[in-house]
């Protein structure tokens, strides 16, 4: 009979944002990583309350223009937001610009 006992082999604990979580080869670009992923979710959110606002501020708008007897959509308004989108951010300005007027407005 033997007293030998049997032990699994050791491993070393690995923290939240590792680099197999991460893709970092380093735990120093792995710290990073996780940090900056934090800032980008928080500004997700801001991003998302900001774009939730405009949403209620446009049904305002729509809300009152068609008060007044106009029209639910103001086409040269819409026109000078895909603009500005467009001067700032290029050509993927003008898609996110798309989509914040669909979210708006609806499609037309």
């Amino acid at each position: 009979m033997s007293n030998a006992t049997t032990t699994a082999p050791a491993t070393t604990a690995t923290p939240a944002g590792t680099t197999a979580e991460t893709g970092a080869r380093t735990p120093e670009a792995a710290g990073i990583i996780t940090d900056a992923r934090q800032r980008i979710d928080d500004l997700d959110g801001r991003i998302i309350g900001l774009v939730q606002e405009r949403m209620a501020v446009s049904a305002v708008i729509q809300r009152e223009r068609l008060t007044s007897g106009g029209r639910r959509v103001n086409l040269s308004r819409e026109m000078e937001i895909l603009a500005h989108y467009s001067d700032q951010l290029g050509k993927p300005g003008t898609a996110l610009a798309m989509t914040l007027l669909e979210l708006s407005r609806g499609q037309i």
